[in-house]
């Protein structure tokens, strides 16, 4: 069996309607320039507020990607 090598980075996805489609964006938008993502692992959750109510959701998400040389 080949050995892998995986890296991982970290992004926040933002939503105004939930936590799920906020880090759904995350990975929707990272899959555009990352190329063979493996793992997604939500890290952490919060809110942006503003004037006492939620304005935003947001999802911190570590994702891994098998390493190619030139990455």
């Amino acid at each position: 069996m080949a050995e892998n090598v995986y890296k991982m980075v970290e992004l926040v996805g933002t939503s105004t309607e939930s936590w799920e489609k906020a880090a759904a964006a995350a990975v929707e938008t990272a899959s555009k320039s990352l190329r063979d993502l493996r793992i997604a692992e939500i890290v952490e959750l919060d809110m942006q507020l503003q004037d006492g109510k939620v304005r935003a959701y947001r999802a911190k998400v570590k994702l891994s990607f098998k390493y190619q040389p030139g990455d």
